[in-house]
């Protein structure tokens, strides 16, 4: 899944393009490079400690190993561009350890997936993006943190662990620090406790599930780390008001779209 923290690992020219509603992620990192370009309605994006509110037309590009989450406070409709670095070989040579003082910019043309079809497309695309990056903003040298470290590892052993058990303890003793200090510095930087937000990362993989593969409601519930169907309805109803199987009939032309 397009989403997942390691995409762009593989060190080979990688690009995935999305058209996707309503996305909420909490917060998360990857190798990669990645758009957010806002097409309808409004999102709230988080990248490091800066708080981006964005209308149509505007977009975000998020640097590798940025922490970032996502949060639509309505409705949105978004597209979203991630690719790894080798893809714009020469941007990231020049700017490798620096990230933007902001992240922001605008478009005045969102592309379409069929015109993405060539990776000549893709890098014309791309490179455009960069330039109008570089134009508004300045770049200032990546700071890395004891505390922002940890909670990579955290994040990370999720990513890797999420499908099977994972708790607070089993991260703590894989990345050997203290539990209560690990757990005070998730929660300030998520502002969520680990069984929220790991009940949150799940749930976000099985929207996508849902809305992009022909899985069943089970097989999603099981991929994405739940042990029974009953409580996996259950804490997707109080995330998005409707069960997994009313959420997928009632958004069954959307992926068709994408």
């Amino acid at each position: 899944m397009y989403l997942f923290e390691q995409y762009g690992m593989e060190g080979e020219e990688q690009f995935n393009f999305s058209s996707l509603k309503d996305l909420n992620f909490p917060l998360h990192f990857h190798r990669a490079y990645e758009i957010i370009i806002v097409e309808k309605g409004e999102m709230s994006i988080t990248i490091e400690e800066r708080n981006y509110h964005l209308t149509a037309n505007e977009a975000v590009f998020i640097f590798p190993n940025q922490l970032h989450k996502l949060f639509t406070p309505e409705q949105s409709v978004c597209r979203v561009l991630i690719f790894s670095p080798e893809l714009i070989g020469h941007f990231f040579s020049s700017y490798k350890g620096s990230a933007p003082e902001d992240n922001r910019f605008t478009v005045t043309e969102i592309p379409e997936k069929q015109a993405l079809s060539s990776v000549y497309a893709q890098k014309a695309v791309l490179y455009r993006y960069c330039d109008k990056l570089i134009r508004s903003t300045t770049f200032e040298t990546i700071k890395v943190s004891s505390k922002r470290k940890i909670i990579q590892n955290v994040l990370l052993y999720i990513d890797n662990h999420y499908q099977d058990d994972c708790t607070l303890k089993d991260v703590t003793k894989a990345i050997q620090y203290d539990y209560a200090y690990v757990s005070k510095v998730f929660y300030i930087y998520t502002n969520l406790t680990f069984t929220t937000y790991i009940n949150r990362y799940r749930l976000t993989q099985a929207t996508y599930l849902l809305l992009n593969t022909e899985k069943s409601v089970s097989d999603i519930a099981q991929t994405c780390g739940y042990k029974t169907l009953r409580t996996f309805n259950r804490n997707f109803k109080e995330l998005k008001n409707v069960s997994p199987s009313v959420f997928r009939e009632e958004n069954k032309d959307y992926g068709k779209k994408t």
